[in-house]
């Protein structure tokens, strides 16, 4: 498994987006060619940028609903 990158970018979702589908668009032929190629970078990206979760840990650690609702 590849270790996930500490780099940051400081920018928004709206300009994440708008860039990969500038460069899709570049890169395609048409319209929904375009779209999808911007929709797997995008995931990729995610994906790959994503922290491993142990969710089992995370709901052993949660408070029980008594100490949560009053």
């Amino acid at each position: 498994m590849e270790k996930p990158s500490n780099r940051r970018i400081d920018t928004t979702l709206g300009d994440l987006i708008a860039a990969a589908s500038e460069v899709a668009f570049e890169y395609s032929d048409n319209d929904k060619q375009a779209y999808k190629l911007a929709q797997v970078a995008l995931m990729e990206l995610i994906k790959k940028s994503a922290h491993p979760t142990d969710f089992a840990e995370e709901f052993e650690t949660l408070s029980t609903s008594s100490s949560v609702i009053h």
